[in-house]
């Protein structure tokens, strides 16, 4: 694997070292040559202005293409922010959501208090976490033999639904909207699958905790405000669903595999720099505006040594070089590439 990402890092840096080779070429030969014959500064001189032209017309294109790749980008940005906060707000009515059942007594008699007080600030992903050793009270609850059926598992994933952050504690009786949601817990909520519990235990083996897991005790009220929270999350989705295990397993799997992906995603992308191309091209045009536009410019105007239009034109056509064996490979790799 290393000597594969030697090679490719060679492969990579071959096209600068020709260009480089090409332009002090140019530039030793060239000089060379006006040593030899004087004459030949006439023929410099009077095609300068040819290729300082060709250069500031190549250099204008490449303008152009950044101005509206810069432009388009902005726009995307936009269109990325409108659609994050679409999905914050869907991840809002979730948590409303979440805590309503958290607060519900829809928990075997003693599960809230035990955890609460037994294991205050225990979170899901310690005990998820529990083999990185960073918490004792992980260890401590993952040795504890529990009366609950297992369902302490659920309420403490349940519970880290309404984090903001992974080092936060919670309070479930103020429970925090932000505008865009901290990347760390998304990300957290992703890796240990939060959300899908509720498919685990309300469809999946909802056998198993039937009689440990009473959604039916969930207030009336309440179960009509859930119901109107998740039509507003996706009506196609809930439109004809009612207050049951079947919809709770369904609301968990929904969140975790559409919801928060995207809720990543778009967060991402309000987040997203210039990318590579964008940087590669604006490095060829500033080198082609200052070595080939106005270095040459500026010889001629001053009436500067020769030397100075040969440098400017041999960088230039150094960097016409690079970007013919280049430019490919760059694109290549660049479409190819996994974004982390």
């Amino acid at each position: 694997m290393a000597k594969r990402i030697s090679i490719s890092r060679t492969l990579n840096s071959l096209p600068l070292a020709i260009s480089g080779m090409v332009a002090i070429t140019l530039f030793l030969v060239t000089q060379h040559l006006l040593d030899i014959d004087p004459a030949i500064a006439l023929t410099f001189n009077r095609h300068a202005p040819l290729l300082i032209g060709i250069s500031a017309g190549l250099s204008a294109l490449l303008m152009v293409y950044l101005a509206i790749a810069a432009v388009f980008q902005k726009n995307s940005r936009l269109q990325a922010i409108e659609t994050l906060s679409v999905f914050t707000q869907k991840m809002h009515y979730f948590r409303e959501i979440i805590a309503l059942l958290i607060r519900s007594k829809m928990w075997m008699p003693g599960l809230k208090e035990y955890l609460e007080q037994e294991y205050e600030g225990l979170t899901f992903f310690q005990v998820k976490e529990f083999y990185t050793g960073k918490s004792k009270l992980a260890i401590e609850f993952m040795e504890e033999h529990h009366q609950y059926n297992d369902t302490e598992n659920l309420y403490l994933e349940l519970k880290s639904l309404l984090m903001i952050h992974p080092l936060e504690p919670v309070s479930i009786d103020a429970v925090q909207y932000p505008e865009i949601y901290d990347k760390g817990i998304v990300q957290k909520w992703l890796t240990h699958k939060c959300g899908s519990g509720l498919w685990y235990y309300f469809g999946y083996k909802y056998g198993e905790f039937k009689g440990a897991l009473d959604y039916n005790a969930v207030f009336e009220r309440h179960q009509e405000k859930i119901m109107n929270l998740a039509l507003s999350i996706s009506n196609e989705t809930f439109q004809d669903s009612s207050f049951n295990d079947v919809f709770l397993a369904k609301l968990g799997e929904y969140m975790h595999q559409d919801i928060m992906p995207k809720l990543l995603l778009y967060r991402d992308q309000t987040q997203a720099n210039l990318p590579p191309l964008m940087n590669y091209l604006y490095a060829i045009f500033a080198t082609l505006m200052a070595f080939g536009v106005l270095v040459p410019m500026i010889a001629l105007l001053f009436q500067l040594s020769l030397s100075f239009l040969v440098f400017g034109i041999s960088i230039t056509l150094s960097v016409l070089v690079y970007v013919a064996l280049g430019l490919y490979p760059f694109l290549y790799q660049e479409a190819n590439s996994k974004k982390a």
